[in-house]
């Protein structure tokens, strides 16, 4: 029997439906109807803590492709077409599951329970101080040691009126990486056809807790091996910033206006314009800056175009901050995707996000505490066109 289960669990899945009505309810799919084409696949891609990884190939009707783990969440290919309609992957990862496992920098992946830094890895919540490991220097990364980008999420695909999608499924208990609470999380990844990425997060907790959950794809719109994104242009809709605090290494609460500056991306720029004088160790930008207007609200929180390939990336999002990132800790070190070798300053993250070190700044530590009854959410949605 176990020898069926494993020639089963291996077999690759091929799922072509024609369009179905209804979201997703707890792990079960909708049932499929009529209307749409477009294709969902499967397949074992390895296994990490006895549990079965899988694979997810999503094409929607008008031929984007996107490949998801159920290891971390991670987006591992994402193919959308140039302004002549060839399609290439802009996405920085690897081809292999081993490859994330050993030395990932969370390319494409699910971050929680809190994602950026917390300053001296320790929070206090109703007068207990919580002791999390310390995995950026003093500080605590993205969840800690074993984040929710380096676990096997529950995951199941299923067709929607809007594409395919995928929704992932992780009961992280309490006391995991040092968080209080067991905390229910789901994570709905769908390629619409109208050539979007939706993303669309969940938690919930038994008792009092922090979640600030995010979405840490690498991206590079002239194709994942093609170098340096200096001159992608981008726009980011934010007046204001939190400079991050040298002796914290990470923000401490400060508020700052963007007006001419390095951190200006009001008027769309180069990245690589005013990328050494954003200073920093390494140099480049790797900060949070403030959504213009309500936090919350779905509402448009930047663009990026190439200029030689002419796509374009629009994202919306409804949290009250997003970091963009340079790419500034890559050094060509880790060989990616088809061999190609991952330099600095070779793509760009824009994670919509609460402030990052929130818990330990009074005028935000409500902002990222969930409490039992509540529910956390969190949207963003990639637009790809070109021009």
């Amino acid at each position: 029997m176990f020898g069926l289960k494993i020639l089963l669990g291996a077999f690759l899945l091929i799922v072509t439906t024609n369009s179905c009505a209804g979201g997703p309810v707890g792990n079960t799919p909708p049932s499929p109807a009529t209307g749409r084409s477009g294709s969902i696949q499967q397949k074992v891609w390895g296994e990490i803590d006895g549990k079965p990884v899988t694979l997810f190939t999503l094409t929607n009707k008008n031929g984007l492709v996107l490949k998801v783990a159920s290891y971390g969440g991670i987006i591992t290919e994402l193919h959308v077409p140039d302004r002549a309609g060839k399609l290439a992957d802009i996405v920085l990862g690897f081809d292999d599951l081993a490859s994330y496992v050993k030395s990932s920098p969370y390319f494409g992946a699910i971050i929680g329970r809190v994602a950026n830094r917390i300053s001296g890895a320790q929070f206090q919540l109703e007068g207990t101080t919580y002791q999390l490991a310390a995995n950026n220097g003093k500080n605590s990364l993205h969840g800690g040691v074993k984040g929710w980008d380096k676990v096997v999420w529950d995951a199941v695909a299923f067709d929607t009126p809007e594409g395919p999608a995928v929704q992932l499924s992780h009961t992280s208990k309490d006391g995991d990486e040092g968080f209080p609470g067991t905390v229910e999380a789901k994570n709905t990844y769908t390629l619409t056809d109208a050539n979007e990425l939706k993303i669309e997060m969940h938690a919930v907790s038994d008792r009092l807790t922090v979640v600030n959950m995010a979405h840490h794809t690498y991206w590079n719109l002239a194709g994942h091996a093609s170098g340096p994104v200096f001159e992608q242009v981008a726009k980011i809709n934010a007046h204001q910033y939190t400079p991050n605090d040298p002796a914290l290494h990470t923000v401490g609460g400060e508020i700052a206006p963007v007006a001419g500056g390095a951190f200006d991306f009001t008027t769309g720029k180069p990245i690589g314009r005013d990328l050494q004088a954003a200073g920093g160790d390494p140099i480049g930008f790797d900060h949070n800056w403030i959504v213009d207007g309500p936090a919350h609200e779905l509402r448009a929180v930047a663009r990026v175009m190439d200029p030689h390939s002419g796509r374009v990336l629009t994202l919306k999002g409804d949290q009250p901050g997003v970091q963009f990132y340079t790419g500034n800790y890559l050094d060509g070190t880790l060989v990616g995707k088809g061999g190609a070798k991952y330099a600095q300053y070779s793509a760009f993250c824009l994670e919509t996000q609460i402030f990052p070190n929130a818990i330990n700044v009074p005028a935000w530590h409500a902002d990222v505490i969930l409490k039992p009854g509540q529910v956390y959410t969190s949207r963003m949605i990639h637009a790809f066109t070109t021009e």
